[in-house]
């Protein structure tokens, strides 16, 4: 499992990557998909979520929230040195009481469904493997209940039959794929 999520973990971080360092300032006002944040709340949150799932590979505990810092590559950089190591992979974790495969896919949840957010904010393209979104879809369709039970996922929003399957991940996370600002 390790051999196969780590390249997927890679690929969308150095998208998400990407897309953040390309955001000038003056669109950090403009609304997301994400209702709760506008862009540089989102980048802030992607900041949070890298450094929280750094902390639980690690066998660390939840974290809170800090205020913006830019500094996501970073961030992502050592969340993903933290993922390399073979005992991240290994047990449970203590700071939120689910396996770590299950962390590891919620890491690259949110680093795509974040980074679908910006990108779609900010009108740029968004792109994963197929490979990647299929993996997506089939963990959010398993833990879309207690996602939205916890408040990470809204209510699925229906999508077209002929929907991409990251169009179908995002419906069922509770992303509209034809959202616009």
């Amino acid at each position: 499992m390790r051999e196969e999520l780590l390249p997927m973990l890679r690929g969308a971080a150095d998208r998400t990557i990407e897309l953040v360092e390309s955001v000038p300032e003056e669109q950090f006002g403009l609304p997301t998909p994400c209702a709760d944040y506008d862009v540089k709340e989102l980048i802030n949150h992607l900041e949070w979520v890298a450094s929280l799932f750094e902390s639980l590979a690690g066998g660390g505990g939840f974290l809170p929230p800090k205020d913006y810092t830019g500094d996501f590559a970073e961030r992502v950089e050592r969340m993903l040195a933290a993922w390399e190591k073979p005992e991240s992979w290994e047990g449970v974790s203590e700071g939120m009481g689910l396996p770590k495969i299950v962390l590891a896919h919620m890491a690259l949840t949110d680093l795509v469904g974040h980074g679908w957010d910006l990108a779609r904010a900010t009108g740029r393209d968004y792109e994963v493997a197929e490979e990647t979104a299929a993996r997506l879809l089939a963990f959010a369709k398993d833990m879309a209940p207690m996602g939205r039970q916890k408040g990470a996922f809204g209510d699925e929003v229906a999508v077209p039959d002929d929907a991409s399957t990251l169009e179908r991940f995002l419906g069922v996370i509770g992303r509209d794929p034809a959202w616009k600002p």
